[in-house]
């Protein structure tokens, strides 16, 4: 596997330079923000926010575009999964790439399939849709896009598809974190979540997940 990688700060550059207030790419600092620093209670409370909240997010990564069955939907079909959201313990959201043990990967797998027994019907592929509602609100995995598994999977050497979120993809993506682990918590500090009420930075890091993904989904889209 060749995972070392030289280029990480600046790919990461590139995407924040594409990741003002205003930007699409912001539309996770906001999805990620609300969740991480929302108690159950806040969230079952203004349900309508909440599924907006997701709904927006999805919307903003190209979830609801071309023939997605999320389009024949509003957002109250969200309203489901943000009651399993906020049914969840709090301390989900400690779960990170550098403490993936077998008992964390456990939890997020059992999330994954919660998720997508809830919203997926009718046979829809999961593993984009479910992977990046697990980044936006929870921040503990990268998103399975096309791009980010072309770049994860050439890097690999075809030791590992990432064709589906598996217990062996999710040690992949943690043995990228461990042999990058100085630049990556290094961005992981400097990098603070947005807020949406005044476009500043906020006191929450970026979850490490959120920066292998970044370097991914860059990496993948400049190819």
């Amino acid at each position: 596997m060749q995972f070392h990688q030289n280029d990480i700060s600046e790919v990461i550059h590139i995407f924040q330079n594409n990741n003002s207030p205003t930007d699409r790419y912001a539309s996770f600092d906001y999805c990620y923000f609300y969740f991480r620093n929302s108690n159950s209670e806040v969230i079952l409370e203004d349900m309508e926010k909440s599924c907006l909240v997701i709904g927006f997010y999805l919307a903003s990564w190209g979830m609801l575009r071309g023939s997605s069955f999320l389009l024949n939907h509003s957002v109250k079909y969200y309203e489901p999964l943000v009651k399993y959201i906020a049914s969840l313990d709090e301390s989900v959201w400690a779960i990170d790439v550098q403490n993936y043990s077998n008992e964390n990967i456990e939890i997020i797998l059992d999330i994954y399939q919660n998720c997508k027994d809830i919203l997926i019907k009718n046979g829809n592929s999961d593993l984009t849709l479910i992977t990046k509602i697990l980044l936006g609100v929870f921040g503990f995995i990268p998103a399975f896009d096309r791009y980010f598994c072309d770049v994860f999977r050439s890097m690999s050497n075809g030791e590992c598809g990432y064709r589906r979120c598996n217990k062996k993809a999710l040690k992949n993506v943690q043995l990228f974190y461990l042999t990058n682990k100085v630049v990556i918590d290094r961005l992981s500090e400097e990098l603070k979540v947005t807020k949406f009420i005044n476009g500043e930075p906020s006191m929450l890091n970026y979850p490490k997940a959120k920066i292998i993904d970044m370097y991914g989904f860059t990496k993948g889209i400049s190819a």
